[in-house]
């Protein structure tokens, strides 16, 4: 008649034993780092990265757990030539392409490329091959801690634009081409938008200094400080001093569904700005 108690609590003080076993065996799901101080941080959208010689600007930063990458343009891995934007088509740098990230204390590496991803899918469709223009850098771990995921001078970003640019609203980025000579006057930029081609994968925008050379890659931001595309294009006609802009949106779901590489926006530690220079 006592048998049944004991064998009950018998039982019980194993699934507890077993339960501390689990809780010490699994560790727990890995946060992203704390991020650098947006003021002193070295590593940031908008700092410099050059891919074997060829220079663009960093976009966004971007985790998967403690891994934490920071964007620049497809393109600027490119082997062609400067016309050659079809990613579906482009000669390109494979994956595994070390890049210098200015500020890091080792080169990154390229661990995703639309480019090659394209390509490697086989991806038929215009506006796509177009447009989607982003590669993701891991950064080194040593290098983590001295990140800061906000957007220099405006803040931000706040979240993904999902619904595109209206025509007539406004467009803020920052640009670090380095044929300004270190000149960051020119940097931080805020315009218009032109309006959505290609079913949405592209922004095209006019901004108060268009981007350059060097520029490429460069975050865009919508007038609610969300992140909108990265700058891929730089436009002749119509409008000579317009950009096209790559959805950001578009660009981090063909990752994740065609690239398999997970990466998730990370959020400014500083507020978004829109006043922050009195440029019209």
């Amino acid at each position: 008649m006592q048998t049944a108690p004991r064998v009950t609590l018998f039982a019980a003080v194993v699934a507890l034993m077993l339960a501390v076993v689990s809780l010490t065996l699994v560790p727990p799901a890995t946060a992203a780092p704390p991020w650098a101080p947006a003021a002193t941080a070295p590593i940031h959208p908008g700092v410099q990265t050059y891919t074997r010689g060829a220079q663009c600007t960093a976009n966004f930063v971007f985790t998967n757990g403690a891994t934490v990458y920071i964007g620049q343009a497809a393109h600027c891995a490119g082997t062609g030539a400067a016309t050659e934007t079809d990613g579906c088509r482009a000669a390109t740098l494979p994956v595994g392409t070390p890049v210098t990230v200015k500020g890091a204390s080792r080169p990154g590496v390229m661990v995703y490329s639309s480019w090659v991803t394209m390509q490697a899918n086989r991806e038929k469709d215009p506006a796509t091959c177009a447009y989607n223009d982003l590669a993701l850098i891991r950064l080194d771990p040593a290098d983590a801690a001295k990140v800061n995921p906000s957007i220099p001078t405006w803040g931000g970003p706040v979240g993904i634009n999902t619904s595109g640019a209206r025509l007539g609203s406004r467009v803020y980025s920052y640009g670090n081409s380095s044929l300004r000579l270190g000149i960051t006057l020119l940097s931080p930029k805020t315009g218009v938008s032109l309006g959505d081609t290609g079913g949405g994968w592209d922004h095209e925008v006019e901004t108060v200094t268009p981007g350059i050379p060097g520029d490429s890659g460069s975050a865009f931001l919508d007038a609610s400080g969300r992140a909108l595309g990265v700058l891929s294009t730089v436009a002749v006609l119509p409008i000579p001093t317009s950009n096209g802009v790559g959805d950001i949106g578009r660009e981090l779901n063909y990752a994740r569904t065609r690239g398999g590489v997970v990466a998730d926006l990370a959020l400014g530690t500083e507020p978004f700005r829109a006043n922050a220079l009195p440029l019209g």
